[in-house]
């Protein structure tokens, strides 16, 4: 007997699977996937041979993410801390740009506010404000309407290690109980807490809990791919007097002017030529 579900934990060959009716079985994948070059992947809509627990079909992918290795996401929860590690507008834009470029939904939290004194506030504030204005949604993981985002929602969080996402997900749902890990003062980055990529149900959606990660790279995209996943770059690229401007060499290019007169941060137009330069 055949039956559909969703892939919603992988620990080594063993696929954890939610039926359409709620069951849950650990399936094992056929050999024939890796005749076809694929892999099950957490979030992957299946057709599993119930009697036998196999996976005996993958069904097609909406998107995936290579880090975290997680497939058919609606949205991204950046993780953002900004003390113990510090805020990273680097690893912020490149996170950004990568789930854009998937065509997932980019959602910012930033954490530990509570840790910061007054001036450095007033630096976050102003990047808080500036990715609020371009048009992302931007939470401090304290605000009580984050619980609203997840209902009816696949979402995966992503983040430097340490920056508090197991203890995001302990607050929203108590009941979770993950663990979460001390910070290293001399590292900078937090112990590796999450095993594993798993889906868990939380508040009428599911959200994946991945392994927190410092680095990031562009796989599969040119420069063209990044530029035009800065997204406030699209705004004003028509005004460049080259159609097909990268917004780096050219002399007359109106995103720099944008820069130039405070429409554009600094950082992001920083960010953008050190990712197209250093990629």
């Amino acid at each position: 007997m055949n039956k559909n579900g969703t892939i919603i934990k992988q620990i080594s060959n063993d696929y954890t699977v939610s039926l359409e009716d709620k069951e849950i079985v650990v399936c094992k994948a056929r050999g024939k996937f890796r005749n076809l070059h694929i892999t099950p992947l957490v979030g992957d809509k299946v057709i599993i041979d119930y009697d036998n627990k196999y996976i005996l079909e993958i069904l097609p992918r909406k998107n995936e993410l290579i880090r975290p290795t997680i497939a058919n996401i609606d949205q991204a929860v950046i993780i953002t801390s900004v003390h113990i590690p510090d805020f990273s507008s680097n690893l912020l834009d490149k996170l950004l740009v990568t789930i854009e470029y998937n065509n997932v939904t980019p959602i910012i939290c930033f954490t530990k506010l509570d840790l910061i004194d007054d001036k450095k506030r007033e630096e976050i504030d102003m990047y808080i404000n500036y990715y609020r204005s371009i048009g992302y949604q931007v939470y401090l993981n304290t605000d009580p309407e984050i619980k609203d985002i997840f209902k009816d929602k696949v979402t995966v969080f992503a983040g430097q290690s340490g920056a508090g996402k197991s203890t995001l997900l302990n607050r929203l749902d108590s009941n979770l109980n993950l663990e979460t890990g001390e910070v290293s003062i001399a590292l900078g980055r937090g112990k590796h807490t999450t095993r594993h990529v798993e889906l868990i149900p939380l508040l009428g959606g599911y959200v994946a809990d991945t392994p927190g990660f410092s680095s990031l790279e562009f796989i599969g995209m040119t420069n063209s791919d990044i530029r035009d996943n800065f997204i406030e770059f699209n705004e004003y690229r028509d005004n460049c007097e080259y159609k097909d401007c990268m917004h780096n060499n050219e002399t007359k290019c109106y995103i720099k002017d944008k820069v130039n007169d405070g429409t554009i941060i600094p950082s992001r137009y920083e960010n953008y030529l050190k990712f197209i330069n250093k990629k």
